[in-house]
């Protein structure tokens, strides 16, 4: 009887728990959860008034500036900035779905050059809402919105210049970059409520003025894009414990959202539907 060299056939890997995946797909399903619920705010509240035309219902809601009388150029803008924000959102959870870049590439992609699109429009309408309608109450909050502006025009152009050198690794490090600063402004919204639960309101200003809301002005599209380095960099180059200290990470950030999501949504959106 013929007999197998055994020094031919590789050992049996020992089965190890992909915590930093799992525990990614879970924050991601997290934001997802979260993101919908946002979608969902957006085309219930914004979408029948604005293309009523009935431009005043925004007001229903608080905003720092939303419907001025007189203000056609600034009242577009905002109409358009509040309308992309539905397809922005809704575009990045679909392009970081890895079953629809491998199965419907076709998909992926024109709905990547839509996402990078709306991105840009997004980041330059927001520059000119902040600065030239004025839309602030404080400095620091519109110096946080142009970092943030700036942060998106930069990682688009990075993540399109590697897709068109056909960089795709490098490519989806960069649109991972980018989905994380273009959730500043839905993310804002949920580390509000998500801190005002766990402390009562801890540091939150009446004109967006207390030592929290100048640290979020930055933190909101800071600490997503420390959270997707985190995660980028543990899973290229991590050792087992920071890719388990990482994993970590991710599983509070994802219970965090989901806590401030749910508040969001019961506090800051449904009661205006």
């Amino acid at each position: 009887m013929a007999t197998i060299d055994a020094s031919i056939v590789p050992a049996r890997p020992a089965r190890r728990t992909d915590w930093l995946g799992r525990s990614a797909t879970f924050c991601y399903l997290a934001i997802a959860a979260g993101q919908l619920l946002f979608v969902a705010f957006i085309l219930l509240f914004y979408y029948p008034s604005s293309l009523s035309g009935n431009f005043a219902a925004w007001n229903d809601k608080p905003l720092i500036k939303g419907f001025v009388a007189g203000d056609g150029a600034g009242n577009l803008f905002f109409a358009v900035h509040v309308l992309m924000a539905a397809v922005i959102t809704f575009g990045g959870l679909v392009q970081l779905v890895p079953a629809i870049r491998g199965r419907w590439p076709a998909v992926h992609r024109w709905n990547g050059r839509l996402y990078l699109v709306s991105a840009v429009a997004l980041a330059l309408g927001g520059l000119w809402l902040t600065w030239v309608r004025e839309t602030w109450l404080v400095l620091a909050g519109a110096i946080g919105i142009t970092l943030d502006a700036l942060l998106i025009l930069a990682f688009a152009a990075l993540a399109w210049r590697a897709a068109r050198a056909r960089r795709f690794v490098e490519h989806r490090r960069w649109a991972l970059r980018l989905f994380a600063v273009a959730s500043a402004v839905w993310f804002m919204r949920v580390a509000y409520m998500a801190w005002g639960m766990a402390t009562g309101g801890a540091g939150i200003g009446k004109a967006l003025d207390g030592p929290f809301d100048l640290f979020l002005a930055f933190a909101s599209s800071l600490i997503p894009l420390g959270l997707a380095e985190l995660y980028l960099r543990a899973g290229a180059h991590g050792t087992p414990a920071a890719k388990q200290g990482v994993a970590l990470l991710l599983t509070f950030s994802g219970l965090v959202i989901l806590a401030g999501s749910a508040g969001a949504w019961m506090m800051m959106w449904s009661p205006y539907l």
